[in-house]
């Protein structure tokens, strides 16, 4: 409920108005993000708390799409404590109707051959897309449920509303051609440091390549991402840049681990007698790190203290 509308219906002595802490709903937020990237790597993020997800083909090799469902739902709840609803369809705006079906935390499926029937005798106001001046236009038109939309003519639809019309017009036929605008997954973090001065010293390249490690994990932790690919880039003097990497079965994310393993690959190259101009690491092979990874870091961590 909008605070505004708090304020009207509750006597003041008896209204308690929380103070919003958008960190935490943006911390929670990624968080649940991150899980929808364990899943699957094509989803669209439409806001803090809503997502659209494209699950033919999904991390988790489950055909049962019910099942991908329940077990975002289950993951989502025992790691957030909050729930979730879930609408399941072959259309982004038919998954959008299910999910609002049944709040705040049921599963809708709407087939083919059901949907029609299923947003017939849903109120205009519920259908996605359609707002309060559209919803005036066509109470106007004695047009209150998806079954009065259904009746009208493609005609009258584009006539009226013009381009959103058609839309319209196919979506409550069941028809929505609208794709999954896909997450962009960062493919690569890594950060490189050009300088004024050339590094000579073993010492100064050393140093330089802890700095690095340490913003590269950083940012690792910030986006939640491990990797299982550290790459070192160089510049020399003469302005020739060499790039190596090293791949690993287990991924990497600690500080003092790609400082290891950048140092290592700095080492093999040999060429401790080159002045070097520009440094850089970056890890790739990345993926979401799991709730569990982060578990079991954690308690590791706390354990050696």
């Amino acid at each position: 409920m909008p605070a505004q509308q708090a304020i009207e219906l509750i006597p003041r002595d008896k209204l308690v108005i929380v103070p919003p802490n958008f960190e935490l709903y943006r911390k929670t937020s990624d968080y649940i993000h991150s899980i929808f990237g364990e899943v699957t790597g094509n989803y669209q993020s439409v806001a803090l708390d809503e997502a659209y997800l494209d699950v033919t083909v999904n991390k988790l090799n489950e055909p049962n799409t019910l099942k991908v469902a329940n077990y975002i739902q289950q993951k989502i709840v025992r790691e957030t404590h909050l729930t979730c609803s879930v609408g399941i369809s072959y259309n982004k705006f038919l998954a959008k109707m299910a999910s609002d079906y049944r709040k705040p935390f049921g599963r809708t499926i709407i087939l083919g051959q059901y949907a029609e029937d299923f947003l017939r005798p849903i109120p205009i106001e519920k259908f996605n897309g359609i707002g309060k001046a559209m919803q005036k236009k066509l109470h106007d038109m004695d047009i209150y449920t998806g079954g009065d939309l259904q009746n009208l003519d493609q005609d009258v639809f584009i006539n009226t509303f013009g381009k959103m019309g058609y839309v319209m017009f196919r979506r409550v036929h069941g028809i929505d051609d609208a794709p999954v605008e896909g997450h962009r997954v960062r493919k690569s973090i890594g950060r490189e440091r050009t300088y004024n001065q050339n590094l000579v010293l073993n010492e100064q390249i050393e140093k330089e390549l802890k700095f690095l490690a340490d913003l590269v994990g950083k940012d690792l932790k910030k986006q939640r991402q491990h990797g299982k690919t550290v790459v070192l880039k160089l510049r020399n003097s003469d302005f020739e840049t060499v790039t190596k990497r090293m791949t690993f079965q287990d991924y990497v994310q600690d500080k003092g681990e790609i400082y290891r393993i950048a140092k290592e690959i700095y080492d093999k190259l040999d060429i401790s007698d080159q002045k070097i101009r520009l440094l850089g690491i970056t890890l790739t092979n990345l993926d979401p790190l799991s709730y569990e990874e982060v578990s079991l870091k954690l308690f590791t961590s706390e354990g050696n203290k």
